[in-house]
């Protein structure tokens, strides 16, 4: 297989997690954070975009202080100017909406956490085994279908990309591809291993026991409830309301990086196909730990992580979110890559402090001797993210361990 069919097999399996590894920096030890500096937050940004971002977004939150910036293009032909609300695709954080409305069915009784999920979808998940919980906490093992719905990947070339732009999947097709594959290990074992495909089936799972379409129904018992205005699941190709194209490099296959931003979803669904705004996703998160959404049982049921293993790394993983653990404290939230698109939101456990950056040039690296190097993108957003989150002096605290928020694999891949 070619060496970029090797890489690609370990990030698409990650896709929509699009950068999942966060990397910790140091102890969760919570320590006290200064106040908002908008001079640090607006240089951080820029530095982003200086990097080689194209354009970038940014939305932080500390108590009642409110700050939000945007730095760099949204149009490479044209240098359309980026604004800092304009809507974004967020990819895998659409799995934490979708958690948490299981998760309200679980406290109506509708759905049970360790029920078969065969309970639910009889004739389409027959192994007993697998669960709910391990569809949200990735420990059902069951393979990710993203690979055989983008066959082309993982063969080193991005035909699969253009070929299904305007292409419209089934949810149970989806299903259907990562079922037939082979599982990569047996349901419950540990690590976990992340695939979208658990995703979709827990969209399955509440589209039998509501009797609605799971995304209209996530739209109305978790966006809506949480306030949300610029949130969601778009039902055409376009992202509705003002937004920047995003473009995808694919390491380097695509030169230059093309333009994605019109896109059917359908392949990524309930596991990653929502669109919002970074001021939204601080008000989600923040109305996810401050209660507002589903009760303290099933919050805490959300923060029980097992370890799980995405491109080629392994992590911390809840129910539809994850710990990221900095020199001021633990956070909690998600990140997501899909084309052309790669974001981040991280609450602080207190609820107080939280920062969301989008990015819109997305697999901005090359490959080098089979690995994906840490890129000067991801050390900028990692310190613009720090600043945010711990403070303006974090950067110099950390200057011998770098936050890198967006992984996707750095480890050794062997040519195969």
């Amino acid at each position: 297989m070619p060496i970029l069919g090797v890489v690609m097999r370990r990030v698409i399996l990650g896709v929509g997690l699009g950068a999942l590894l966060v990397a910790g920096t140091g102890t969760a030890a919570a320590a006290e954070r200064p106040g908002l500096d908008r001079d640090v937050l607006d240089r951080t940004l820029t530095a982003v975009h200086e990097a080689g971002m194209y354009g970038t977004y940014s939305a932080v939150q500390d108590g009642r202080q409110a700050w939000k910036g945007a730095a760099g293009v949204a149009d490479v032909e044209t240098r359309r100017p980026i604004r800092a609300d304009m809507r974004h695709r967020v990819g895998s954080i659409t799995k934490t909406f979708t958690a948490v409305a299981v998760l309200q069915q679980v406290a109506r009784g509708t759905i049970e956490l360790d029920a078969p999920v065969a309970r639910y979808l009889p004739g389409l998940v027959t192994d007993e085994r697998v669960t709910v919980r391990m569809l949200l906490n990735h420990t059902s093992h069951i393979a990710d279908h993203v690979p055989y719905a983008f066959p082309s990947l993982m063969q080193g070339t991005t035909a699969s990309l253009d070929d299904n732009r305007f292409r419209s999947f089934t949810d149970e097709e989806l299903a259907r591809y990562g079922l037939s594959a082979p599982p990569t290990g047996e349901p419950g074992a540990l690590p976990g291993s992340y695939s979208n495909t658990n995703y979709v089936l827990a969209g399955l799972v509440l589209e039998k026991v509501t009797g609605q379409d799971a995304e209209r129904h996530i739209t109305r018992h978790v966006i809506r409830k949480a306030g949300l205005r610029h949130t969601s699941f778009p039902r055409s190709p376009h992202i509705p309301g003002p937004h920047s194209k995003l473009y995808e490099s694919w390491f380097g296959a695509i030169d230059p990086p093309r333009d994605y931003s019109v896109y059917d979803m359908s392949w990524i669904g309930t596991a990653g196909a929502v669109v919002s705004t970074m001021d939204d996703l601080n008000d989600f998160y923040r109305a996810l730990l401050g209660g507002r959404l589903i009760g303290p049982e099933q919050l805490a049921e959300m923060q029980r992580t097992v370890p799980i293993v995405v491109g080629g790394g392994a992590t911390e993983y809840g129910l539809g979110i994850y710990p990221a653990d900095l020199p001021c404290g633990r956070f909690w939230g998600h990140d997501g890559a899909v084309f052309g698109s790669i974001t981040q939101s991280l609450i602080s456990e207190d609820g107080k402090r939280q920062a969301s950056i989008g990015l819109t040039l997305a697999k901005y690296q090359r490959i080098e001797n089979g690995t994906i190097p840490i890129h000067p993108i991801d050390l900028a957003a990692g310190a613009h993210l720090l600043a945010a989150l711990c403070g303006g002096d974090a950067t110099a605290r950390t200057a011998q361990a770098p936050f890198v928020p967006f992984r996707t694999d750095r480890t050794l891949i062997k040519h195969q």
